[in-house]
């Protein structure tokens, strides 16, 4: 054997990266053919590796690789012809062969071929009873020995190896996966996926580096995978700086884990990533017989994310956050539909109380959502998710328009009554903002000065000084603002006096704290007095008990809101409650 050739014919196998690949429906469709053309039982794409014959297709073959001394199929792939062994019984150099001792009787193997001359293996078909064969079956034999041919060099440069890495792609991954979920067994199994940066990071890199540097990495990563894992561990990759790994199925989660968090150490020195990168490790476990590969792709995606938010960078996938994730997602497509569709959407009113005058002179227009199969949803759940879209804008257009024609009926009963109404900071950046407004204003017949817009917080302190032009301009027009969630975020107070706010909201938590002690009162009353020494009229909310009341009446607060005064409700109820209540202010009077 010349030793050259033997090294360059192993190169090129290696460099096709099939040895030691799941089985192919692909390839197995040729070698059923191949035994039905024959009529045998045995049939074999056999690929000749250093000291073994392994199958990547097989018909009546149980084992997966035997061993390379003595195989008929070497003979071929070292001398690139045909091979024909009528009967190993009569053959002298066969005979005592391992597949002589087996009981084999006829072989006939073709070669595989590489464009550069290189034989990788045979196709073969075996009996146990010897034949005898014509040219018309090894014609036969032959072209199917090319079809194989082809789909090697298909799958291998055409769309499923990533030139930068040299690895197999997603759209391996997933042909593999359909292929595993065909002969993969019932058993459930592991795969992982390394992600090297966040998205962020990733743009920063490739925007200060450039694209050379990130194809640097991903090589570098990419050969560090294939000398660390082992042979049974195929590796991807499935995305910029994401590489799937898939174990054998043997692998356990006790074995693998402490294997993936040794990785996600190791790999950081690769290239410099401790510098630039983050990477973190997302696990799965999948049923091969019930999960689709694109699921499976989806639950790899899911465990990585998790994994960002954990402290190892280690994270399997879980049922119940991606139940969460997929809830989030569908609240997300079905608001539109809910802004169009009556009685999905709807407002409720939670009064609040002037501590000074005892009267209730303003409301805040809370949105709710009914959704016709999952109910009545929290807005503590669905606003976050309709905030960070693009559908903000949206809603507060609806929650507008609907809070001033409650507020104009209201007004028509001879009510008397202020609304505050919550709205994103992305609206203080739509430049028909206060156009809109003032023509819905118009429209209903409600004066500016009768509404009042909430912003949060962080939300006020982030905007910019176009933002700042809208707000003096509401203001200018006589619409007030309240700072909501007061004492959350990140107050600037030299910004804060820039601010044309009316009001500060302090967020319940801190209300609800007073009960835990001195230093929580304390607290809640230094923003109190400095609140009002900056000119702001002070709301507090989540206000549930009457010593809570009395304390914030003490302390020297404007207005309460919450379940102590009210519950949110319904447009006609408010209407109902504050005339009660009117009613028994005056019983009050009368008596005095």
């Amino acid at each position: 054997m010349d030793r050259d050739l033997e090294l360059a014919r192993l190169s090129s196998l290696r460099n096709l990266k099939i040895l030691d690949t799941l089985p192919s429906e692909s390839f197995d469709r040729i070698t059923r053919i191949v035994s039905q053309f024959f009529g045998l039982p045995v049939a074999a794409v056999s690929l000749t590796d250093v000291d073994r014959q392994w199958f990547k297709s097989k018909v009546g073959i149980e084992h997966n690789q035997i061993p390379r001394f003595k195989a008929p199929c070497a003979e071929v792939a070292q001398t690139c012809q045909p091979l024909v062994i009528n009967d190993f019984q009569k053959d002298d150099y066969y005979i005592d062969s391992p597949l002589g001792q087996s009981g084999v009787r006829f072989y006939a193997g073709v070669p595989l071929i590489t464009p550069d001359g290189h034989g990788l293996g045979a196709l073969c078909v075996l009996d146990t009873k010897p034949h005898a064969v014509g040219e018309r079956e090894m014609t036969v034999l032959t072209d199917m020995a090319a079809m194989v041919m082809a789909q090697i060099e298909m799958q291998h440069a055409v769309g499923r190896i990533e030139a930068v890495s040299g690895l197999p792609n997603r759209f391996q991954l997933l042909s593999d996966l359909a292929d595993i979920c065909k002969h993969g067994g019932k058993e459930p199994r592991l795969i992982c996926v390394l992600d090297l940066a966040q998205t962020l990071q990733f743009d920063r890199l490739a925007r200060v580096m450039g694209p050379s540097h990130l194809d640097t990495v991903i090589r570098a990563v990419a050969q560090f995978l294939q000398n660390t894992l082992d042979q049974q561990t195929l590796s991807y990759h499935v995305g910029p700086m994401q590489f799937a790994l898939l174990p054998s199925a043997m692998a356990t989660a006790e074995g693998l884990l402490p294997a993936m968090q040794q990785l996600l150490g190791d790999v950081g020195k690769v290239a410099d990533l401790r510098m630039t990168m983050t990477p973190s490790i997302g696990l799965t476990w999948f049923n091969p017989q019930t999960t689709k590969p694109e699921d499976v792709l989806r639950s790899m995606q899911g465990a990585v994310q998790d994994a960002r938010n954990s402290e190892t960078g280690v994270a399997f996938f879980s049922d119940d956050r991606d139940l969460m994730h997929r809830r989030n997602f569908r609240l997300l497509q079905d608001f539109p539909r809910a802004l169009q569709t009556p009685d999905e959407l709807h407002l409720v009113f939670q009064p609040r109380l002037s501590l000074e005058t005892g009267k209730v002179e303003c409301a805040e227009a809370l949105l709710r959502w009914t959704h016709p199969e999952l109910g009545s949803v929290s807005p503590a759940e669905f606003v976050p998710i309709i905030e960070a879209s693009n559908q903000v804008r949206a809603m507060s257009a609806w929650v507008i328009d609907n809070a001033l024609k409650h507020l104009s009926a209201l007004q028509e009963e001879g009510v008397d009554l202020k609304l505050s109404i919550n709205i994103s900071a992305l609206n203080l950046n739509e430049p028909e903002f206060l156009e809109l407004l003032l023509e819905k204003l118009e429209l209903y017949a409600v004066r500016p000065g009768h509404i009042e817009f909430e912003l949060t917080e962080t939300a006020v302190m982030s905007e910019t000084e176009k933002s700042l032009d809208l707000l003096h301009a509401l203001r200018d027009h006589g619409v007030r603002l309240a700072i909501d969630d007061f004492g959350t975020g990140y107050s600037s107070l030299a910004y804060m006096q820039k601010l044309p706010a009316d009001v500060v909201k302090i967020d319940r938590s801190f209300v609800a704290d007073m009960a835990n002690g001195n230093r929580e009162r304390v607290l809640v009353h230094s923003m109190i007095n400095l609140s009002r020494s900056l000119g702001y009229r002070v709301v507090a909310e989540g206000v549930e008990t009457l010593e809570a009341a009395d304390l914030l009446q003490a302390m020297g607060c404007d207005e309460i809101q919450g379940f102590w005064l009210s519950r949110p409700m319904a447009v006609d109820l408010l209407s109902d409650w504050l005339q009660r209540r009117r009613n028994g202010a005056q019983q009050q009077e009368d008596v005095a």
